[in-house]
């Protein structure tokens, strides 16, 4: 890890400038959803050798016991050595601990068999280079991790089990309902520190956590990577954070299956990345479905990569904070996210939409587009957008959250259609909403500080409104 630190394949300063063109807002485009072709056009599922490497060829044992780690690093390797090609895992239960992805490789993970991850922290050391909760630090390694990598993947039916559980990773957290008890270490003096660290700009390399900081490591992580697939495969019980590309482009992940209700248990976190694409997944999880990210605070600015071009198509969620979800991490802004042919629905799911920010994170939205989903019951709001997340308005880099289109959205039931706190300082603007239907709304709307809010054939509870009413 140290040696790719210092000459890692594909240098920071390249992602730097690739997106620098973007790091400002830019102009709300004209074209909206005529755009979404060329996005898609840009996002191209890797291509690999037809040559299989079996991890039992290497050593591993689908026992469920055996120790199977170095069986798939020698596999990996030889797989990346010999130019690419599939890293297969036949029918069986493998145990094994940290898994790094090498450039070219498939890992295959069969129909019948089972990766499941050791609940041994010390099986992921040595610390690699990561970013936890939006601030970049040296921790553990994510279970599944790639660092300057380009052309991986992990497809094929089976099942990635992280062995999450109150028992296991969860009561770091600090919560008794997740298993911690009183006396028992917990993650916020590691988390208060980092974020310090964060804040005065400790070099990255010098803020090393680890064993006794209790910051967990996330699933799946490709970071400053490029070329990217995730298809057909489960995964269930993370640590932390299911799939979280970081600084990365071109990812498409496929018809994957996300079950998890721990706590911080996000599905699909992409951040700081651009061109991603999330379809026919299905979420089921303890925290947001997806969230997109893209740093936090000051070490979020000191990156400043925005998250563009997310497109998320033919999904379904059930439990979690939000279906789609933009924050609370967003410094670096978040830039045209598009949301289609998605049904939610579940009592544990408390919103369709959310946008969660506020001025000390700072950074900017805009250009999220919104069309054909089914909402049957929400625990809160079809739509929230709050800038007094966590700290509020205590900062000095109001958001700007602009050009926010949602059309033809229906809902069956929820306390809110419209929760919308922002700044009068700093206000929500340019929000359409079209051929919307909110049926079974206890509540009537909180709608503050929004400059030009658009109502176009929108019901609630069967009576029409318009911009007058919400005025």
């Amino acid at each position: 890890m140290k040696d790719s630190l210092r000459n890692p394949s594909i240098p920071f300063l390249l992602f730097c400038f690739l997106f620098a063109a973007c790091a400002q807002p830019s102009p709300v485009p004209k074209e909206g959803w005529d755009a979404l072709p060329g996005i898609l056009k840009n996002i191209q599922a890797p291509a690999f050798p037809d040559r299989d490497f079996d991890i039992t060829a290497f050593g591993a044992v689908g026992d469920g016991t055996t120790d199977c780690s170095d069986a798939f690093r020698k596999a990996i390797e030889e797989c990346n050595r010999a130019g690419g090609g599939r890293v297969v895992v036949p029918k069986g239960v493998y145990r094994t601990g940290a898994i790094h992805l090498k450039s070219n490789v498939n890992l295959y993970v069969t129909e019948e068999a089972t990766i499941r991850f050791s609940t041994d922290p010390k099986d992921y050391l040595p610390l690699v280079y990561t970013r936890w909760e939006g601030v970049e630090c040296m921790n553990y390694s994510p279970l599944i991790y790639a660092y300057g990598q380009e052309n991986i993947a992990i497809t094929g039916k089976g099942l990635l089990d992280g062995q999450g559980s109150p028992e296991h990773w969860w009561w770091w957290k600090g919560q008794e309902r997740n298993g911690w008890k009183k006396g028992m270490p917990h993650q916020k003096a590691g988390r208060d520190s980092l974020f310090a660290m964060g804040e005065r700009g400790v070099p990255v390399t010098e803020r090393m956590f680890g064993e006794g900081y209790f910051l967990r490591p996330n699933f799946f992580q490709p970071y400053r990577s490029k070329n990217i697939l995730v298809q057909g495969v489960t995964f269930k019980n993370s640590p932390m954070w299911f799939l979280h590309p970081v600084l990365s482009q071109n990812i498409s992940i496929l018809d994957v299956t996300v079950k998890g209700l721990g706590p911080n248990n996000d599905g699909c976190n992409p951040e700081s990345s651009r061109d991603v694409l999330i379809r026919n997944c299905y979420f089921d999880t303890g925290d947001d479905c997806i969230a997109i990210k893209s740093g936090r605070n000051t070490d979020g600015r000191r990156v400043g990569v925005p998250t563009e071009n997310i497109v998320i198509q033919d999904c379904q969620m059930k439990d979690g904070h939000g279906g789609v979800v933009i924050g609370s991490e967003m410094s670096g802004g978040v830039r045209n996210v598009y949301a289609e042919r998605c049904t939610m629905d579940s009592p544990n799911l408390d919103r369709a939409l959310r946008i969660k920010t506020n001025s000390v994170r700072g950074g900017f939205v805009e250009n999220v587009f919104m069309r054909d989903i089914e909402v049957g019951e929400v625990a809160d709001a079809i739509i929230r957008i709050n800038f007094f997340y966590e700290e509020g308005d205590a900062g000095a880099f109001p958001p700007v959250v602009r050009n926010i289109q949602v059309k033809n959205v229906k809902s069956g039931k929820s306390p809110y259609a419209l929760w919308i706190r922002t700044y009068a300082h700093s206000p929500a603007s340019d929000i359409f909403l079209e051929d919307c239907e909110f049926n079974n709304v206890a509540n009537p709307d909180i709608i503050e500080n929004v400059k030009n809010l658009h109502l176009k054939n929108v019901r609630v509870n069967g009576t029409m409104v318009s911009q007058e009413d919400r005025d």
